[in-house]
């Protein structure tokens, strides 16, 4: 619980205070009596105490600035984290039982995260917390939590993970009824926003504005944003975030999502995250790049003194290779996912490998020894952040765990040979729950709770007509 507020007083230096450095950081602060006077520095009225839920969706409460600095007890649900996409209950199960008294899980706010919300109009700041039983077990089956426990094994072997994720996500016009299709928004140049322009200035200047919110926001928030692209869609973009700690990337991950959409509806648009929103369009994903980190030497242990690559540079990709098919569906959550993933497309369908290769699952970027990472090509920028590092990161720490060979790397196309992944939101599910090594890493809690979600979500989809069927079938069988 944090302490009492205490005064803070003055320098006598001058007969002037001297603001302390920790106020005019823009994003976190180291303690109770930080959070206080950073708070009130600001004059900040509203604090929300935020949490991932298993879709990555924001979830918490609000409460006046005054009270979160006081002896005041957060808590949340524990159903808020067993919740389908579209707000339903999974069944009981396959190792997952729905808690009958449906108890409180106590929220504990992570201060390192501590920054305002720049879109509010009153002064807001924001949190985010994480998750523990009311005897202070951690909550297993918590996304944030999840993720902290794979860095937990790597941390066992003396090792740290270093990531950077590429998120990618469209504009979309406007379109509050679900039963029509997305189109494209209409840039500056007053014209519909059309496809083919990866990597164009031009592309990007059509959403000046917008693209102006979102670093404005951005660096209100202390997010650092490494480069902004226009993807090959029609409205694409594509944004790279420095490489770093995994938790404070997967953070990072999780607030950009909430500003993109927030700088987009202020401009009268959506901005999406679905893996594949428009028909004929490429998918969106969010690539992960990964290196490993000797937490005695500080070297990346994927390469050698001689800068040649290591046997855990191979290890890790044989990991990757035998165990993400199991975990796509961490990495590819949603029906709509597996639209993104289909042969001859720009999103890799197989489980392979190579040297600054696109078509390959798995990327070796061409970069000098220290830098050396692989690029986890398969995840959809509908994953939750949280999740799909843990789930790439624990099938390569499995692989250098159990020395899993790499098979060659492949030197040619890669896209339009045989499907290495499910195919489907079920399959997928199946596959997950057959891992014992890769739940088992991931918690046997939180991966009933997932696997029960995943269950019910599909049979939601399955409820629901789609206009294919309406078109081939209503007079033809």
């Amino acid at each position: 619980m944090p302490p009492e507020k205490k005064e803070v007083r003055p320098s006598s230096r001058g007969g002037r205070a001297r603001k302390p450095a920790f106020l005019k950081n823009e994003r976190g602060v180291k303690n109770w009596k930080e959070a206080s006077a950073w708070l009130e520095w600001r004059g900040i009225e509203d604090i929300e105490c935020i949490t991932p839920d298993q879709a990555g969706v924001a979830r918490g409460k609000m409460m006046p600035s005054k009270k979160f600095t006081s002896n005041t007890s957060l808590a949340l649900p524990s159903a808020v984290f067993m919740t389908t996409i579209s707000g339903g209950y999974p069944e009981d199960g396959n190792g997952f039982h729905y808690p009958e008294d449906d108890g409180d899980l106590k929220l504990l706010p992570d201060l390192s995260t501590l920054t305002v919300v720049p879109w509010e109009e009153d002064p807001t700041a924001a949190v985010i917390c994480d998750l523990v039983h009311q005897d202070g077990r951690s909550v297993e089956f918590t996304p944030r939590n999840v993720l902290k426990r794979v860095l937990a094994a790597y941390d066992d072997r003396g090792l740290r993970p270093v990531v950077a994720p590429e998120i990618e996500f469209y504009l979309v016009r406007k379109n509050p009824d679900p039963d029509y299709p997305l189109t494209p928004p209409v840039g500056r140049s007053g014209r519909p926003i059309g496809g083919g322009a990866g990597y164009s200035i031009a592309g990007v200047n059509e959403f000046d504005e917008l693209i102006d919110d979102i670093y404005h926001f951005s660096e209100r928030q202390g997010l650092e944003i490494d480069t902004l692209i226009h993807e090959e869609g029609a409205g694409q973009l594509e944004i790279n975030l420095r490489h770093g700690d995994p938790i404070e990337l997967a953070d990072q991950v999780f607030m950009f999502k909430r500003t993109i959409r927030e700088a987009a509806l202020k401009h009268e648009i959506y901005a999406t995250f679905m893996a594949k929103p428009i028909q004929g369009q490429p998918g969106s994903a969010m690539h992960i790049h990964q290196s490993v980190i000797n937490k005695r030497t500080g070297r990346n242990i994927f390469s050698a003194e001689d800068g040649s690559e290591t046997e855990n540079f191979f290890h890790f990709i044989g990991g990757m290779q035998k165990h993400v098919p199991n975990a796509l569906v961490m990495l590819a959550p949603y029906v709509n996912s597996y639209r993104r993933l289909t042969q001859a497309a720009s999103a890799p369908v197989n489980n392979k490998w190579g040297y600054d290769n696109r078509t390959t699952a798995f990327r070796v970027p061409r970069s000098d020894p220290a830098a050396r990472r692989v690029e986890n090509r398969i995840p959809s920028s509908d994953a939750n952040p949280y999740l799909a590092l843990a789930a790439s990161l624990a099938c390569g720490l499995i692989g250098m765990n159990n020395k899993i060979k790499a098979e060659p790397p492949v030197l040619t196309s890669a896209n339009e040979d045989e499907i290495d992944l499910p195919r489907s939101l079920l399959e997928a599910v199946d596959l997950f729950e057959a891992d014992k090594e890769l739940c088992a890493i991931l918690g046997k809690s939180f991966a009933a709770t997932y696997a029960a979600i995943k269950r019910a979500e599909f049979e939601t989809f399955m409820e629901v007509i789609s206009p294919w069927e309406r078109e081939y079938l209503l007079l033809n069988v």
